[in-house]
């Protein structure tokens, strides 16, 4: 017999068990999603700040309106209309290192960051570092959003508000400064990079971040998709797109 466990749940004919918690009796009804989806992915149960902060890094994310999820949601649920989990998933698989992606990057940044001796030379030595690169530092600047994000400000105040504004945050607002600093104006502290920092301070593992994105933007696609069968948008969408984007003939 294999050695390998699983300590994430079981079910048998009489009960269904979390986590060492039994789900009909401790679970349902007692906890809300968010505080169940952190005790699943964080091993313990989450602090009334935990889980305010939790909650609002949940709700930024789960919409933003015509991203590309939400098109390619809405075109799937008009292609195949009866399987909704198709449109979502097809959607979901947008989130990567160009959307919502840059949490991933960020987070990485500022757990290194967090561990420097001396924080300010470190973040001298890695602006210097994406600047030589010519790459944007993840978590800042926004195409649409700028000079700020309002998604950031409402973001920073949840962690102040439940004292969960530690080095995380103060390491981003930090990195802000200096990269205004060199810059010579104010770049957007952009949701992914506020939602980095929060996500650390409530110990969420730097790899999984990523995943609040998925799992938020998933419960954003199903207004879409349920939209998409009133109004038949995709039509439009693609219609516009051969609009926007002619045929040439390659041999003239």
């Amino acid at each position: 017999m294999s050695n390998i466990v699983t300590h994430i749940a079981m079910a048998d004919a009489t009960r269904v068990m979390v986590r060492g918690r039994d789900l009909v009796n401790d679970l349902i009804g007692k906890y809300s999603f968010t505080e169940m989806f952190y005790f699943l992915i964080c091993e313990r149960f989450p602090t009334p700040a935990q889980t305010k902060v939790l909650d609002a890094c949940l709700i930024t994310l789960m919409e933003h309106g015509f991203t590309p999820a939400a098109v390619i949601s809405r075109i799937m649920a008009e292609s195949v209309p009866d399987q909704i989990q198709v449109s979502i998933a097809s959607g979901l698989l947008t989130i990567g290192s160009v959307h919502a992606g840059t949490m991933e990057g960020c987070a990485a940044l500022l757990t290194e960051g967090v561990k420097a001796a001396d924080q300010d030379e470190w973040c001298r030595t890695k602006l210097a570092q994406f600047r030589e690169r010519k790459k944007p530092v993840p978590g800042f600047g926004h195409k649409m959003h700028k000079p700020v994000d309002p998604r950031t400000k409402p973001l920073l105040e949840v962690a102040r508000a439940n004292n969960l504004d530690g080095p995380y945050v103060q390491l981003l607002l930090k990195l802000s400064a200096m990269i205004d600093e060199s810059a010579g104006k104010h770049i957007t502290i952009n949701a992914t990079g506020a939602l980095a920092a929060l996500l650390l301070e409530i110990g969420i593992e730097p790899s999984i971040v990523r995943a609040i994105a998925v799992v938020s933007r998933c419960a954003g696609l199903v207004g879409h998709i349920l939209e998409e069968k009133k109004t038949v948008s995709s039509r439009v969408i693609i219609n516009k797109a051969r609009e926007a984007i002619p045929y040439a003939d390659p041999n003239e």
